[in-house]
């Protein structure tokens, strides 16, 4: 009875998304609001250095400070 519940659950979840997605209208991105005024695109090495390098170097920093530290303790309680 569960598997049927769930099932029932995820049947109503998708088709609510579907419904949503297909309601809203991405033709309105297209107009231009009024003081609008975009820059210059991104380039491709641009787009993946700021939305793919440096989120990877910002989590491997943090990561090797947390382990830093966390080291610098442990020695300290053994020593």
């Amino acid at each position: 009875m569960d598997k049927k519940n769930a099932l029932r659950a995820g049947a109503l979840a998708a088709g609510t998304t579907l419904m949503m997605l297909l309601m809203t209208s991405p033709a309105l991105a297209l107009t231009r609001d009024d003081g609008d005024d975009p820059g210059p695109g991104f380039s491709v090495a641009e787009t993946l250095g700021y939305f793919v390098a440096a989120p990877i170097v910002l989590f491997l920093v943090i990561a090797g400070l947390v382990m830093l530290l966390d080291k610098s303790r442990k020695q300290a309680k053994q020593g």
